[in-house]
């Protein structure tokens, strides 16, 4: 987040009962407008999910151009991502929670903090429900565009499918996959969504403690590609898109929150 207040004091009631009164008046009388956005995010992500499955049949084309960004990632010198991939495959204890991780963490953090953010912080949450449909609009049109195959569909290079090998994975063999893009690994939004909610979330708080949030975009990163999910180009493509769209939406001033 750029350009946002920050002086809205953040005050922890040691109560469960005093945390119960302050969710109640920060949701009092804003039953229509939570309506209202579940709705626009429920069609968001049909949307979405819809475009996916359109641009799903390229697998040709996604592997080409696969082995073109590997190509391209030696010749920049970018860390191999096996180095990473080879570490969860040497410790089941590290590659079980990293496939769960990546399984469910995605929205279930998403759903949280953009709940809490409605609830307590209400203008940082248009601001990042803003550059959550931006950053995932600009992936949408490269998905259509760039299909690109994951690591994980490219063994002759050493990769493995770290879901299939110890389970918990959220695909099916992409020939009978009518339910996901499999061919969308180009950017990661498992990283982007990650990145942008803890920004969101350290922007909005004034707890010391805030920048520990930033551990879920690094985790997640480091997931997505030992899972054999994503390229590292991936997650920095995500990364400037979500640059890009948070210079583009106009800033957020002075304008004071609920106590939380």
């Amino acid at each position: 987040m750029v350009a946002l207040d920050l002086d809205a004091p953040v005050h922890v009631s040691q109560s469960g009962t005093g945390i119960l009164d302050r969710t109640r008046a920060a949701v009092h009388g804003r039953g229509r407008e939570a309506v209202v956005q579940l709705s626009v995010i429920t069609v968001l992500y049909l949307v979405y999910r819809i475009g996916r499955m359109l641009a799903a049949d390229e697998a040709t084309r996604a592997l080409a151009n696969a082995r073109t960004l590997l190509a391209w990632e030696d010749r920049l010198q970018i860390p191999n991502e096996q180095t990473v991939q080879s570490v969860f495959l040497k410790h089941d204890f590290l590659a079980i929670p990293a496939n769960f991780y990546y399984a469910t963490a995605h929205f279930a953090v998403a759903i949280c903090a953009l709940l809490w953010l409605w609830t307590f912080r209400p203008m940082y949450y248009r601001v990042t429900r803003n550059l959550m449909v931006a950053l995932t609009a600009a992936a949408l049109a490269l998905h259509m565009l760039i299909p690109l195959a994951p690591p994980r569909m490219l063994p002759e290079y050493g990769f493995v499918d770290l879901a299939a090998k110890f389970g918990q994975s959220v695909y099916g063999p992409p020939d009978t996959d009518t339910l996901s893009n499999q061919f969308a690994a180009m950017p990661s939004l498992h990283v982007g969504w990650a990145l942008l909610l803890a920004m969101g979330l350290i922007a909005a708080t004034r707890t010391p403690w805030r920048w520990v949030l930033l551990l879920h975009p690094l985790i997640t990163t480091l997931v997505v590609v030992g899972t054999g999910n994503h390229y590292w180009f991936d997650a920095l493509v995500a990364t400037a898109l979500l640059a890009v769209a948070t210079l583009l939406h106009p800033p957020v001033l002075n304008h004071p929150q609920p106590r939380a």
